[in-house]
């Protein structure tokens, strides 16, 4: 199971860069799914605050699973 950038097709990486809400943010973490009916998440640390870190489904970052064995 690979975790990718629907426009790209290029696959999530730790230290990636992207856009989330319109500010920029860091993948920090990669979650895969647990179970069939998840969807996993993805942590990303913006800049400064004390906020800074927050985990989101993959599609807010553009990212989808591929290759899942678990659902058919």
């Amino acid at each position: 199971m690979r975790l990718i950038y629907e426009k790209t097709g290029v696959e999530v990486k730790i230290g990636d860069t992207v856009e989330v809400g319109g500010g920029k943010a860091t993948i920090e973490r990669i979650d895969k799914p647990w179970k069939p009916s998840s969807t996993g998440r993805v942590g990303v640390r913006y800049p400064g605050g004390s906020l800074s870190y927050r985990e989101y489904f993959p599609n807010v970052v553009g990212a989808k699973w591929v290759e899942r064995e678990d659902q058919l």
